[in-house]
């Protein structure tokens, strides 16, 4: 047989070979290629709870989420963790539980609504919010029990009301409130109305409060740091999503976000 003979017959065996292959993949969708596969990436929308704080750093995170991932929304739950942790348990739909301490985050896992172990992700500190300039020369915790002064603290329920607690304690310091609020947003927005004189918050509610409130330190804020911990729920509707989701917290990416708004690193 010639060479040119040889060459003909393995011309047809490869073209053959290229034709049974594109039949098959006209007839029968490989894996990779199936509607909701890995390389599809996320869709549809992801149901995130999160603890007040985070409001303004998720909702960033949220939009390039969206960006990241067409076809995708993100929607938010933002509010005081025990309240958050208690919808969950109670039933509500969502993929990814985001508190502002473990323990908070105790009342999700205990009960076995978490899929895996949480992750701490941040790090929040607290700081005094007073109204801008600071007219009563707020510098301590000490300067808060002043006659006549109008302070708020978030209930003792929620995290940010439990680390005011531990620094008040550390402290010595016995503070009777104007009020309780339920979350954090709520003990910062009474001093941004001046129905408050101070606050106890978190710094990255008081960064993010701008020229409305202004921030003072106080030393007892290192004895009451709270860690964040972040969670994929156990009957989440949208499990992909949620995955993809947090890893974009836990990125460089996401970091960036959070330490641009005034988180710590854990």
């Amino acid at each position: 047989m010639t060479r040119s003979a040889h060459r003909t017959r393995r011309s047809r065996r490869i073209a053959g070979a290229v034709a049974v292959l594109a039949l098959s993949a006209c007839s029968a969708p490989g894996p990779d290629s199936s509607p909701g596969s890995a390389t599809d990436g996320p869709t549809g929308t992801v149901t995130v709870f999160a603890a007040a704080s985070l409001r303004e750093s998720f909702t960033t995170l949220g939009e390039r989420f969206e960006e990241e991932h067409p076809g995708t929304e993100v929607t938010f739950s933002f509010g005081g963790s025990d309240a958050l942790a208690a919808g969950i348990d109670n039933g509500a739909p969502a993929d990814v539980f985001a508190a502002a301490s473990p323990k908070t985050m105790e009342l999700v896992t205990d009960r076995g609504h978490a899929a895996g172990s949480p992750s701490t992700f941040v790090r929040n500190r607290l700081q005094i919010a007073t109204v801008p300039g600071n007219p009563h020369g707020i510098d301590s915790l000490e300067d808060l029990t002043a006659p006549g002064l109008k302070v708020v603290l978030c209930d003792r329920t929620v995290p940010c009301g439990a680390a005011a607690q531990t620094a008040l304690g550390a402290a010595r310091i016995a503070l009777t409130p104007a009020s309780y609020e339920q979350d954090v947003k709520g003990a910062l927005t009474k001093v941004e109305l001046k129905e408050a004189d101070a606050a106890v918050v978190y710094r990255t509610d008081v960064k993010a409060a701008g020229d409305k409130v202004e921030g003072v330190e106080f030393r007892e804020s290192a004895e009451a740091v709270n860690d964040y911990p972040i969670a994929l729920l156990d009957n989440a509707p949208n499990p992909s999503a949620a995955k993809a989701f947090v890893a974009l917290v836990k990125s460089p990416e996401g970091r960036k976000v959070l330490g641009e708004a005034g988180f710590l690193r854990p």
